[in-house]
């Protein structure tokens, strides 16, 4: 099975596996079409981080981030803002092509896998160049953007050419981004870090006004690194380490563990109440969480029971804690699948922000990523920017074993809120019993500022019951009602593996996309 927020991304990915594909082949395919299908999401020009398991239940990460760069533009100094669009937020280079190529090199050594990355990626290729139906979602965030992007370079042009705006099913055609794809699928990935393409990406990006040089894209590299993890009842969680934010999931997992979800009924306020106040306190901690080669703290004891035993003691069942902290943004999207040998891999993929910088390299294509907005400019800050740093990540895809071999892959698009989701969706999974689609479809919440409410209040989607709004509300949480299926829940997919091998799985009903079995 495959899934993806694409139906297209997730055709091509089972189209691999009923040809004998491996689960990473099929979601270099559909990762590959994703950089087509969703460029307000992800992209070339951004980075991705992978989970996998071998059907034995060992689980790696491959962290395909890209670093800052040996030069800081002049304009970003100690204590002021890292601009969030244009060229001075282009700070880190994009992992994600290295991270395609860095994946298969596991499949073929370890899986068996055969297919290349040339193969993979044509049909990605026939699409950008053919053209396919735009989504109602890309129109969506285009016209959210329209009174900002005309000040990205290259942007419009591409994506609303002579001033027009698209509208959902229209052709939407890609050729510059097709050569790209095209020269990686000739001359190979490293074509893009220090080949003809990558000569054509530091000219582009230059001319913007991008401090990124070619040594900068040069040293980029993924890294396979171990997973962090958390025993939860009969399963064990596995997420990937700092740089990402995946400490931060397993921490409100942990909280929970220690709190009894079952002793309290699912999408009752109590659920609610209890899964936020969790996330308050594993985000508390957050902060801490840096690129360890600069960062000296050990991050190990987030995950103690005497930790975890202490923040699920600070929690009150009957006020809330009050938060008037920082929202992180960014989209992203999840893809996952799981092959016929049992072999499975976990995947997130972004540009950080929609649309990332709003920066296109040159005649390339290829939008880059703000990832590097990410980074604090406080002098001492565990997150401060300094040149080959990477910066903190909120991409946390999630694997889970039971008895050993894996059980559920798992992750969503949302930055901050990752965690937030994936909480909900676990607790709804592990310890209620729903299946991935019924999980999928329950309300769901998101905490603090978003970029369209700047009030840090308790986003909570209308269907979660006047009884339950009211109840949260007399504890103390600021609610603020959004829609039903609120594109500010994220998009989150899941493929749950059970013991006897049956494959279920499903997209969320907010996205484009859908799970498909093969």
């Amino acid at each position: 099975m495959v899934t993806s927020p694409s139906t297209a991304a997730s055709q091509a990915g089972a189209n691999v596996l009923r040809d004998g594909g491996t689960a990473i082949e099929a979601v270099v395919a559909t990762a590959a079409m994703l950089a087509v299908t969703c460029p307000h999401f992800c992209g070339i020009g951004g980075d991705a981080v992978w989970m996998v398991s071998d059907k034995s239940g060992k689980v790696q990460s491959f962290l395909g981030i890209g670093q800052a760069g040996e030069k800081t533009p002049e304009t970003i100094t100690p204590g002021t803002p890292i601009p969030l669009r244009g060229p001075a937020s282009t700070l880190t280079t994009a992992c994600t092509v290295d991270s395609w190529q860095h994946a298969l090199d596991h499949s073929a050594s370890h899986w068996g896998g055969k297919r290349s990355l040339s193969n993979l990626i044509t049909p990605s290729i026939e699409l950008a160049e053919n053209g396919f139906p735009i989504s109602a979602s890309q129109c969506f965030w285009l016209n959210f953007r329209k009174d900002e992007f005309e000040k990205w370079p290259g942007f419009a042009a591409i994506f609303a050419p002579d001033g027009r705006m698209p509208t959902p099913g229209e052709t939407f055609k890609q050729p510059d981004l097709a050569r790209s794809l095209k020269q990686i699928a000739t001359k190979g990935a490293r074509d893009f870090y220090d080949g003809d393409l990558a000569k054509r990406i530091i000219a582009g990006l230059a001319n913007a006004g991008s401090a990124i040089t070619a040594n900068d894209l040069a040293q980029t590299r993924t890294r396979t690194v171990d997973a962090v993890s958390l025993a939860y009842g009969d399963v064990t969680l596995y997420a990937p380490p700092a740089p990402t934010q995946g400490l931060a999931t397993l921490m409100t997992m942990g909280i929970l563990h220690e709190l009894g979800p079952k002793n309290w009924a699912e999408g009752t306020a109590d659920h609610y109440h209890l899964v936020v106040e969790a996330i308050k306190r594993a985000f508390l901690a957050r902060d801490r969480i840096a690129d360890p080669d600069f960062n000296l703290d050990d991050l190990s004891n987030m995950l103690t029971d005497e930790v975890l035993t202490s923040a699920a003691d600070d929690i009150s069942t009957a006020h809330a804690m009050d938060w008037p902290h920082p929202f992180r943004h960014g989209d992203t999207v999840f893809l996952a699948a799981t092959d016929a040998q049992g072999n499975c891999t976990s995947v997130l993929q972004s540009t950080y922000f929609d649309w990332g910088s709003g920066v296109v390299a040159g005649d390339t294509g290829i939008i880059w990523q703000n990832r590097g907005a990410a980074f604090s400019t406080q002098p001492g800050h565990p997150n401060e920017l300094k040149p080959g740093k990477r910066p903190f990540y909120t991409l946390n895809p999630g694997l889970a074993l039971k008895h050993g071999k894996p059980h559920l892959l798992y992750g969503t698009q949302g930055a901050d809120g990752q965690p937030q989701t994936l909480a909900m969706l676990l607790t709804r999974l592990l310890d209620f019993g729903l299946s991935p689609a019924e999980a999928l479809a329950k309300p769901r919440f998101l905490l603090g500022k978003t970029f369209s409410d700047a009030n840090d209040s308790l986003k909570l989607e209308a269907d979660a019951g006047d009884d339950v709004f009211d109840d949260l509300t007399q504890r103390g949480h600021i609610l603020r009602e959004i829609e039903a299926q609120s594109a500010l829940a994220g998009q989150a997919g899941i493929i749950r593996i059970d013991e006897d091998g049956f494959v279920d799985g499903a997209h969320d009903p907010r996205s484009d996309g859908m799970a498909i079995g093969a």
